[in-house]
């Protein structure tokens, strides 16, 4: 159907983020394109089942990693926070997509978040 075909494409594409911001250093890049990532990581994280949710929850901790403790890099945290917790939370979310997510809140509240919550 063409639903699990658009979500296999995201998959196929999260992969290849968690590809590319495992290997090389994207500072620049990633803050002029940091809107548009949250947007997509948000669909995932809100619209995605399994593993596509897991994904996305990596490819933000790593897109934190990148961006560092500078205020853009906290936004991004910021906008994205109440999902991966909705994520964490839900009982019927796969136990992969909230494993990924609950390592997404730790990691990026250690270098994101400005607050010592």
């Amino acid at each position: 159907s063409h639903l699990s075909r658009s979500a296999k494409t995201r998959q196929v594409a999260l992969q290849g983020l968690r590809l590319a911001f495992s290997s090389r250093t994207l500072p620049e890049f990633l803050l002029e394109r940091r809107l548009t990532l949250t947007d997509s990581l948000e669909k995932c994280l809100k619209k995605g089942k399994g593993e596509e949710q897991a994904l996305a929850a990596t490819v933000l901790t790593l897109l934190c990693l990148q961006m560092g403790s500078c205020p853009e890099g906290e936004e991004v945290f910021r906008s994205l926070k109440p999902l991966l917790v909705s994520v964490l939370t839900d009982s019927m979310a796969s136990p992969g997509a909230r494993q990924s997510c609950a390592t997404a809140l730790g990691m990026c509240c250690y270098i994101a978040a400005a607050d010592l919550e």
